[in-house]
């Protein structure tokens, strides 16, 4: 999910009565809710490196150890500047408890990554496999607006009962904060049913009368009941889209094929590069295909059918990764989008 997303889930799990048992405990959790996303910075090793280790040892049951005790020990550092002030002095910080809670918050970095369809490796050193629930869009809407409810509306009545000359409680927005993330639950809820619905659908057809080997259907920003589907066959991959909500699901009002591209000894170099190797790890449905650039290397595109929303010239590619071979075949430079970087010795 994107950054504000596990923001204010960490924020509203501080919230729902953590607060109540150490101070920072808000704090700590918000922070901690976002920090497994510090694994941005390999990308300063190159593009290819980062795509590598995102969402590994961070975004892992073990590595989430250390991840959780650098937030704690940033909140001690600032505790120390701030002169050992909280906002409650008979209220002082837990240093254990914040660490099991900054783990816990931690954990929720990981259940929402895991409900899109990028994915994560929890169980990293001991298992790089990936793990995607594919219910959840990056972005979405509905979630944002039960997060920063659940977060606001109790500001919003301190002010009322402030103007109404009510004594304000020390703590506020429990039941709020609890309410966000029972939508949360909820919404995880339904869209794993309507997920359910639209895979057994594409799952139950024929294509150009091949039966299909996988299928998957993949979150949309727009609406929660349209998903942009992948089927593939021996010969084929289908684009399509699933509106689940019908009472019948019919996978085939707009549909896009593409044949499987050939094997060539191109394809299978590049596939054996480093790049090729990491994104072949971690794509679902990848697409790898060749085409000759002058002086008879070439240069060989992967790209992941998760992502693509169209077959047709513009259709839009993201997180597509890039191999440029010489004439002898040899690996010149690897790409990840547009950032390139050279192969590893």
């Amino acid at each position: 999910m994107e950054p504000l997303t596990h923001f204010l889930t960490g924020a509203c799990m501080g919230r729902a009565g953590f607060n109540r048992k150490t101070a920072l405990a808000t704090a700590t959790m918000t922070l901690a809710a976002e920090a497994p996303d510090l694994d941005v910075f390999g990308r300063f090793r190159g593009p290819v490196f980062g795509f590598a280790h995102h969402r590994g040892f961070s975004h892992s049951f073990l590595g989430l150890l250390i991840v959780s005790g650098v937030v704690v020990g940033f909140m001690y550092c600032v505790w120390h500047v701030r002169g050992r002030k909280t906002n409650f002095p008979d209220l002082p910080p837990k240093w254990g408890l914040l660490f099991v809670l900054a783990y816990l918050a931690g954990l929720s970095h990981i259940l929402l990554d895991f409900t899109n369809n990028y994915g994560v490796r929890p169980f990293w050193p001991f298992s790089e496999r990936w793990y995607e629930w594919d219910i959840v869009f990056i972005v979405d809407p509905i979630l944002l607006a039960a997060l920063v409810g659940g977060l606001v509306l109790p500001s919003l009545f301190a002010l009322v009962d402030q103007e109404v000359g009510v004594r304000p409680k020390r703590f506020r927005g429990r039941a709020a904060a609890i309410a966000a993330l029972g939508v949360m639950a909820a919404l995880w809820a339904v869209r794993d049913f309507e997920h359910r619905r639209a895979v057994a659908a594409l799952d139950a057809r024929t294509y150009q009368g091949e039966v299909p080997l996988r299928v998957g259907a993949f979150p949309t920003f727009w609406n929660p009941f349209i998903w942009r589907a992948v089927v593939e066959t021996r010969d084929s991959f289908t684009l399509t889209e699933v509106d689940s909500a019908k009472p019948e699901v019919d996978p085939f009002d707009h549909m896009e094929s593409l044949a499987k591209p050939p094997e060539t000894s191109a394809t299978q170099t590049a596939k054996q590069s480093y790049v090729g190797r990491v994104y072949l790890d971690w794509a679902k449905f990848p697409v790898v295909e060749p085409d000759a650039v002058e002086g008879g290397g070439y240069l060989v595109h992967f790209y992941d059918l998760r992502f693509v929303t169209s077959f047709k010239v513009g259709g839009r590619r993201p997180l597509t990764a890039g191999v440029l071979l010489d004439h002898d075949l040899r690996v010149v430079r690897e790409f990840m989008g547009m950032a390139a970087q050279s192969p590893p010795d």
